[in-house]
């Protein structure tokens, strides 16, 4: 037996305006059709499903997903241009070799993303080093 996927139910307030959100951020999205206020929402091989949940508190109850990407600078660029409310943070290097950025949306759930740090060519390397020691 084998672990197939995973799609984390993140709560939100305001299904309608969640679904919104997700779309500006390049997410397909797709309401559930039965009566709970529910949706799915996809991006390449990503799912994350949002539940319409009127005790949720940001402050207290907002969740926390991981989104590995091939290039978190080109994707922080795009959903900073689609101006998306929230705060969004500057991608940068860690110490666990992933460049990194956060967004928290609205509703308290902060999406961390990380692509591998791009490899620096050799004399890029070598005249850092260069230039740190003058």
């Amino acid at each position: 037996m084998e672990f197939e996927s995973v799609a984390p139910v993140v709560p939100v307030l305001d299904l309608d305006a969640a679904m919104e959100r997700y779309q500006l951020l390049g997410f397909g999205v797709r309401a559930y059709t039965g009566g709970a206020r529910y949706a799915f929402v996809e991006r390449g091989g990503v799912s994350l499903h949002l539940n319409e949940w009127a005790e949720h508190d940001p402050g207290r109850t907002g969740a926390v997903v991981y989104l590995y990407v091939s290039d978190a600078d080109a994707l922080h660029a795009a959903w900073a241009a689609a101006g998306v409310p929230g705060r969004l943070t500057r991608p940068q290097d860690t110490e666990y070799g992933l460049r990194e950025f956060a967004y928290v949306d609205p509703d308290g759930t902060l999406h961390r993303v990380g692509s591998p740090v791009p490899q620096r060519s050799a004399s890029s390397v070598a005249g850092r080093s260069t230039q740190s020691a003058t």
